[in-house]
């Protein structure tokens, strides 16, 4: 497995729970050598059945947030348009921290940590070759690459590399919000809130312990910085309250009281990204099937992970057919997701904020 992301570790974990050996390659040094970025709601046919497979469901339940589901939206003059709030015993799809659910999976792993792969080569003599950044090499009988949108993996089955969408996120966080920011916490409620205008959003989403997430997305050009100094803060504060101009000052101060500035712009691979199947190599998760961040990517690449173990694990015949067979699987169902997803990114950071607010009406009537 490379890769000790969601999809990897879900992988690694139903595997360990059959008994079956599985070696993690993870290029991070350890598992909080950087940031494990914000929130991730997990569906129950999706990321929940994984943490199923994987026997962590019970302890899922007992870290999540489910008043995180709370969804409230503004207009860009402060009004309050819908203002969404689940029911007490609704689980449908909680919010966990990306930390505390790396460290779920995590569990009893042994993973590999400081092993950057470079290249994935398959039909060697040997079997399937992985070169490493230092130099060494290892082959092993099968390869499943969960190692993301830039995957380096990929390459060993696919030629085709993530395109830019013409979105852009910019990332901004606000600590201990609810004492030091008491009428933003308000503003925000206890999951996420959204505010759409044209071509721009803003959206602001809790995480545990007081940590609000915030991000400025909207559509330009992939060098919309070329002016821009991206580790002044100031000035990308500036450009972003520039670029929102004329929204309701409670919404500005999202971005005013923002502690640094980090450049997302959102990229993707083609809806139908498929591949001639090639012996002991696949692909899970933004490896095969990066899309749009609507809530659907680390859900179906834990499902994939748990999924193709499970049917390793379960076929003692040829796993080169099991394989073959999950790629299939996985295909017909991350096209329909990325159909979705790409759509949506298109009304939500488009030129009618009122189809925003459609679509939020489709996914959650009231």
């Amino acid at each position: 497995m490379v890769g000790g992301g969601p999809a990897g570790l879900a992988f690694a974990g139903v595997l360990h729970r059959h008994g079956h050996p599985v070696a993690v390659l993870e290029r991070d040094p350890a598992p909080d050598a950087r940031p494990p970025g914000g929130t991730l709601d997990l569906h129950e046919g999706l990321g929940q059945l994984a943490l199923d497979k994987a026997g962590l469901l019970a302890k899922f339940r007992a870290l999540s947030r489910p008043e995180g589901q709370a969804m409230r939206i503004l207009d860009a003059d402060g009004t309050v348009l819908r203002d969404w709030r689940p029911r007490p015993d609704d689980r449908a799809n909680p919010e966990i921290d990306r930390g505390q659910l790396r460290d779920l999976l995590l569990g009893r792993l042994a993973v590999r940590w400081g092993r950057d792969v470079t290249q994935v080569v398959p039909g060697t003599r040997d079997g399937v070759l992985v070169r490493f950044a230092d130099g060494r090499q290892e082959a092993f009988d099968l390869v499943v690459g969960a190692d993301g949108a830039w995957s380096r993996t990929r390459p060993a089955v696919s030629p085709v590399t993530p395109h830019y969408t013409g979105v852009t996120s910019v990332e901004t966080s606000l600590d201990d919000v609810d004492t030091r920011h008491p009428d933003l916490a308000r503003l925000i409620g206890d999951g996420s809130m959204a505010v759409y205008g044209v071509n721009r959003a803003l959206v602001a989403q809790r995480n545990s312990g007081g940590h609000v997430k915030v991000y400025a997305q909207f559509r330009a050009p992939l060098d919309w910085h070329t002016n821009l100094d991206l580790a002044d803060v100031e000035a990308v504060r500036s450009s972003l309250l520039a670029l929102f101009d004329g929204w309701a000052a409670p919404v500005l101060d999202l971005l005013r009281h923002g502690t640094a500035f980090v450049d997302r712009p959102l990229y993707v691979l083609p809806v139908s990204h498929t591949w001639t199947h090639v012996p002991g190599v696949t692909l899970l998760g933004d490896a095969a099937h990066l899309m749009p961040p609507l809530g659907a990517g680390a859900n179906l690449a834990m499902l994939e992970g748990a999924e193709l173990a499970e049917s390793l694990a379960s076929a003692p015949g040829d796993p080169d057919e099991v394989v073959r067979a999950f790629e299939e699987r996985m295909w017909a169902r991350a096209g329909r997701w990325a159909k979705t997803t790409t759509a949506g990114l298109e009304r939500l950071v488009g030129p009618d904020p009122a189809e925003a607010l459609a679509l939020f009406d489709q996914v959650q009537p009231s």
